[in-house]
């Protein structure tokens, strides 16, 4: 048998090689000296890689593309400030359960700690943001340690995993077996591998399930690392059983669905009353934090619950279960649909009033909204800005959502239409600044699809320079500016406990946002008229070959901002609604 030549390459080379090898398809980062062979690699491999403009919204668009695809995005950062820069996006991938690869430059391992320029300790600023941090102390074993970083990324819970390059390591030459850079096909996708709860638990949970009169299933985003919304869709449908969902979770059923009860938590439709009523919990990959919960008051204390989650130390940590499925939700959901067939019967027929009143109540939540999502008033009330969006997005479309009040009314307001992630929010760290990036990262995982991306003037203001890249890189997302000149969030807050007038560094200066994105050579629309959102959207979603900017001026009226009532205000004044 004849012996395979070995290669003689670059550490940076043995890099790219080995990323190509493990799926790598999107990498976005910015360069420095110390990485520079494995740009060069990149190069003359014919790998996609994106320069971006700030490492944070690096690691955001690989989040984004991330949770879109289902496979491991990958950024890069140079020393010192690049490597830091990636913490916010880093913890954000972490808390969402994101699975991530960042290769990371180290200094010369012969002259760390000499003052080298740009050096810091970053390995321990790093390591509490990140999964897992992999030091490469040795150049033949980077495709292991690669791969290992892939590996832990993808399985249990997902999440970043840094891999720290020393430059001496990055521009070493060593002799590598070609066979070093073979991977199974497809392995590294999230979950990489699927497990079951214990038989004895399952059956319990068989056992609440059948006997149960108003079960209800809260999922979380979970659903969607797993990939189960179809068949958590189906459990429902065979069950009879309404489903509420967390901001993460929304899609988990298609909110148009007759069993969707919504948003739970502080900003509900229907949920919380319905969960207050219920007899037995079925929550599937959900944390149970603190907006989820409002605060730690929903499920009130004592509800019967079966908590169903991949990662074990999630368990109790909100709320005591009656029983803890420790398993993957798709392969338990596969597990119980066809358990549960031979009553499915006997639970719709059973289940049959309670399903007419969650079908009513929400018809009556409807009813009530409706003159806000409707609103003729300008400035442009926000209900009716995110209704014209859940209108106007094809079924298969995208919304993207940054963090505070886009996620918040994103949550509560749109409606996707099929079971699946339609709905993209940054909750794992709520950041402000993701939208923008997180739409570059969502066209780029569907580039035939429509992306919509909501973001504040303040959350745009902190990633502007990244238009320049999404026009270079010929993406034809839409990203509409709520532009109420000022942080919205907080000066609602400050409307609510302190009371008109009294506000404190949270306005903005009036921008014309639809004049700065031409300024960068985009599609820019300002939009002052709630009868021109439609319009504009449509108009905005047949770009497709560079972004679009609607710049849409709406309440500046702080009494008017929030969704709902936040449970952490201290008073509301007479008179004032919240939307």
């Amino acid at each position: 048998m004849t012996k395979t030549t070995n290669m003689e390459l670059t550490g940076g080379e043995a890099i790219a090689r080995t990323l190509q090898a493990c799926g790598a398809e999107v990498m976005f980062g910015m360069g420095g000296f110390q990485l520079l062979p494995f740009y060069d690699a990149i190069r003359r491999l014919g790998m996609k890689h994106t320069l971006i403009n700030d490492e944070r919204c690096g690691v955001f668009a690989a989040d984004a593309w991330a949770k879109v695809t289902g496979k491991v995005g990958v950024v890069d950062a140079t020393l010192g400030p690049g490597a830091t820069n990636l913490v916010t996006g880093l913890v954000e991938a972490l808390n969402a359960g994101t699975a991530l690869v960042a290769i990371v430059a180290g200094s010369h391992r012969d002259h760390a700690w000499k003052n080298m320029t740009q050096e810091a300790r970053q390995e321990e600023i790093l390591r509490p943001a990140c999964k897992d941090l992999i030091r490469v102390e040795s150049i033949k074993r980077i495709p292991e340690l690669v791969k290992r970083a892939f590996t832990i990324a993808a399985s249990g819970r997902p999440g970043p995993v840094v891999l720290v390059v020393p430059e001496d390591i990055s521009h070493g030459l060593y002799d590598y077996d070609p066979g070093a850079f073979e991977v199974e096909a497809e392995r590294y996708r999230a979950p990489a591998i699927r497990c079951r709860p214990d038989a004895g638990d399952f059956a319990q949970a068989l056992d609440l399930l059948r006997k149960a009169e108003r079960p209800l299933i809260l999922a979380g985003g979970g659903v969607h690392i797993s990939g189960a919304a179809v068949q958590l869709q189906e459990l429902a449908e065979l069950a009879s059983i309404p489903v509420a969902h967390t901001m993460t979770g929304k899609g988990a059923i298609a909110c148009t669905h007759p069993l969707s009860l919504g948003l739970f938590g502080r900003y509900d439709r229907i949920a919380n009353g319905m969960i207050e009523k219920s007899d037995c919990l079925l929550a599937i990959g959900c944390k149970l934090g603190e907006i989820a919960t409002k605060r730690y008051q929903v499920p009130s204390a004592g509800k019967v619950t079966i908590h169903l989650d991949i990662a074990a130390e999630e368990f109790e940590r909100t709320m005591a279960a009656r029983i803890r499925l420790w398993g993957d939700a798709k392969a338990t959901l596969e597990d119980l649909i066809p358990a549960l067939a031979s009553d499915g019967e006997d639970m719709r027929k059973n289940r049959a009033a309670y399903a007419q009143e969650i079908q009513a109540a929400m018809k009556t939540w409807r009813a009530s909204v409706a003159e806000r999502l409707n609103s003729g008033e300008t400035p442009i009330n926000m209900a009716r800005l995110m209704h014209e969006i859940s209108l106007g997005l094809p079924e298969d479309g995208l919304l993207v959502a940054d963090g505070g009040f886009a996620a918040h009314w994103g949550g509560l307001i749109f409606d996707t239409k099929l079971p699946g992630r339609f709905f993209v929010p940054d909750r794992g760290f709520a950041s402000i600044g993701y939208g923008l990036p997180g739409a570059m990262g969502a066209q780029l995982a569907a580039p035939g699809r429509k992306v919509v991306a909501v973001t504040g003037d303040g959350g745009f203001n902190m990633v502007a320079g990244e238009l320049e890249t999404a026009k270079r890189l010929g993406l034809g997302f839409t990203l509409v500016i709520v532009n109420n000149a000022a942080s919205g969030y907080v000066k609602a807050l400050q409307h609510l406990m302190y009371g008109k007038g009294n506000y404190q560094s949270s306005d903005l200066s009036e921008k014309n946002y639809a004049e700065i994105a031409k300024a960068y050579d985009c599609h820019g629309i300002r939009v002052e008229s709630p009868d021109d959102i439609a319009p504009a959207l449509a108009a905005a979603m047949a770009e497709t070959a560079r972004p679009s900017v609607l710049d849409v001026v709406v309440t500046r009226d702080p009494a008017k901002m929030l969704p709902a009532v936040d449970n952490r205000a201290a008073k509301i004044e007479k008179g004032d609604r919240v939307a």
